[in-house]
C-alpha cells in the first residue's frame, strides 16, 4: 500500500480535528449556548484558518517538530476566531477562565492528536505501509548523503538503487542508464531521482517526458557544490527556479512577530520582577568597592552588523582595555562584586534593556565587541552570518561550553558553527530549549563564568 494510503491522511486529520472540537464544545459548553449557527461557525472557522494557513498538506520527511511553527499559528488565529464570536454577539457561555479553559481544551486535544498521528504513521511505515519505490539516475556524492534519507524507515522510501554508465560493484547498482526505462516500469517505481550534473539538457528532458507519460513523480539532484547549504530554498521567478542559499527562518513575518512578542513579555517580566528591586541593592554595593559607573557600555555589532551599545552591570574597576581584551581567568581587573556577577551571570541583566528596545533577542548569538568581529570576520569563515539575526543574551553556543575567553582558534570556530546552526534552524521550540538549559548553567554554575 503506497500512495492511495497518503491519500486517506487529510480526510481523516480534517475529520479527527472536527470531532475534537464538537467534542469539546458539547462537552464543556452549556446546553443553552449550543445551536447550529455557533456550532457551524466553530467548525466553519477552523477550516478556514486550516485552508488559509496550509496546515494540512504534510511532507514524507515530516516529523512531529518539523512544521510546530504552524501549529502554534494555526491554534493562534483559531483562537482569535475562537473568542471573535463571543464579541460579535456580545454573548458568553460563561466567564472569560472558563472560555479559556474550554479553548484550551482543544487545543490540548489538537496537539495529543498530532503526537498521536506522528506515532501511529511510524510505527505504520516500519511495518512496511505507505512507502515508496525509489530509483537513482546517476551518481555523486549527495548521492550518499540522500541515502541517509532513504535509509530513515520512518520517512517510508524503498530504495532499490541507482543507475550509471561507470560500472560499480556496489550491490545497489543496477546498471547503465539505458537500463533504467525497463527496470523502473517492471518494479513500479514511484519516483525518480536524478543526479543533474551527470546527464545533458536534452537526456534530462528525456527523462522527464519519460517520467510523466507513465505517471511517476521525477526530481533532481542538484550539482554536488560546496557553497550548498541547509538553509538554501528554491524560488520561482515567472517560472525560472532561482535557488536562495541563505533562507532563513528568521526572515518570516510569523517567526519575526513570534520571537519580537517573546522578547517584549520576558524582558519586561524580568525588568519589572528582577531589576526594579535588584539595581538599587548593586548600585550600593557596586559603588562602596570601587568608583565608577553602575553600568558598563560597550560598543558591539548587532542585527546586519549595525553597532549599538550593549549595556552590563560594571564588573570591573574602570580601566583602559576595557573595550580591547576579553576577561579572561583570575583577571586582576574584576572586583570582588563583579567576579559575583560574572559567576551568576547577573551582570548580563542590564541587557534585558537592550532586549526590550529591540536591538538584542533574548536568543541569539552573543554580540562581540567591535575590535573583535573585525579581527573573526577576516579569520573565521562565514562568521558574519551570525549578524543575519539579533544576537542574544545566550545562545546555543554559551550553552555548549562555548562562552567567555576564547583560549584556541577551535573555540571561536565552534562557537561560529553553533551560532550558524541557530540562525538556519531557528524555531521557538529551540529558543525554549536554549532558555531551559542556560537557567540550569547559572543555577548549577559555569566552569567558564569569570
Amino acid at each position: 500500500m503506497k500512495y492511495a494510503n497518503a491519500d486517506l491522511i487529510i480526510p481523516i486529520s480534517i475529520l479527527a480535528h472536527l470531532c475534537i472540537i464538537n467534542g469539546v464544545l458539547f462537552l464543556l459548553t452549556p446546553e443553552t449556548y449550543i445551536s447550529v449557527v455557533n456550532i457551524s461557525y466553530f467548525n466553519v472557522s477552523w477550516l478556514v484558518v486550516a485552508l488559509i494557513l496550509n496546515f494540512y498538506p504534510t511532507g514524507r520527511q515530516e516529523l512531529f517538530m518539523t512544521r510546530f511553527h504552524k501549529f502554534i499559528q494555526a491554534m493562534f488565529v483559531y483562537m482569535l476566531a475562537y473568542f471573535a464570536l463571543f464579541a460579535l454577539t456580545h454573548t458568553s457561555p460563561g466567564p472569560i477562565r472558563y472560555q479559556m479553559m474550554t479553548f484550551g481544551v482543544i487545543a490540548v486535544c489538537f496537539l495529543c492528536y498530532r503526537a498521536l498521528f506522528f506515532y501511529v504513521r511510524h510505527r505504520y511505515r516500519l511495518g512496511g505501509g505507505n512507502y515508496v519505490k525509489v530509483v537513482v539516475l546517476g551518481r555523486d556524492r549527495n548521492l550518499r548523503k540522500i541515502r541517509n534519507v532513504f535509509d530513515n524507515p520512518e520517512f517510508g522510501y524503498r530504495y532499490y538503487g541507482y543507475f550509471s554508465d561507470t560500472v560499480s560493484s556496489s550491490p545497489t547498482y543496477l546498471g547503465g542508464i539505458l537500463d533504467c526505462f525497463g527496470y523502473i516500469l517492471n518494479n513500479d517505481i514511484d519516483e525518480i531521482y536524478c543526479v543533474a550534473s551527470k546527464f545533458s539538457e536534452e537526456e534530462l528532458k528525456n527523462f522527464v517526458e519519460f517520467a510523466d507519460n507513465n505517471l511517476i513523480r521525477f526530481k533532481v539532484i542538484l550539482d554536488d557544490m560546496d557553497i550548498f547549504n541547509r538553509a538554501m530554498s528554491i524560488e520561482s521567478y515567472d517560472r525560472t527556479p532561482v535557488l536562495n542559499l541563505r533562507s532563513l527562518p528568521l526572515d518570516t513575518e510569523y517567526a519575526r512577530i513570534t520571537k519580537r512578542i517573546f522578547d517584549i513579555g520576558f524582558s519586561t517580566l524580568v525588568i519589572l520582577f528582577v531589576l526594579s528591586w535588584l539595581v538599587p541593592i548593586l548600585f550600593v554595593m557596586i559603588k562602596l568597592e570601587s568608583p565608577g559607573n553602575l553600568y558598563f557600555k560597550q560598543l558591539r555589532h548587532g542585527l546586519k552588523r549595525k553597532p549599538f551599545w550593549c549595556y552590563k552591570f560594571r564588573s570591573m574597576a574602570v580601566n583602559a582595555d576595557a573595550d580591547q581584551k576579553m576577561a579572561t581567568k583570575n583577571d586582576m581587573r574584576v572586583t570582588k562584586v563583579g567576579r559575583f556577577l560574572r559567576k551568576t551571570s547577573l551582570d548580563e541583566l542590564p541587557q534585558f534593556f537592550n532586549v526590550f528596545k529591540g536591538e538584542m533577542s533574548v536568543i541569539g548569538p552573543r554580540p562581540h565587541m567591535v575590535v573583535h568581529t573585525e579581527d573573526f570576520e577576516k579569520s573565521v569563515d562565514k562568521y558574519l552570518v551570525r549578524h543575519f539575526v539579533k544576537p542574544g543574551i545566550t545562545g546555543l553556543a554559551q550553552i555548549k561550553g562555548y562562552r567567555g575567553e576564547i583560549l584556541a582558534p577551535a573555540d571561536i570556530n565552534n562557537r561560529t558553527r553553533l551560532d550558524i546552526f541557530y540562525v538556519e534552524k531557528w524555531s521557538l521550540g529551540l529558543d525554549l530549549k536554549i532558555l531551559n538549559c542556560t537557567i540550569f548553567n547559572v543555577l548549577k554554575g559555569e566552569e567558564k563564568a569569570y
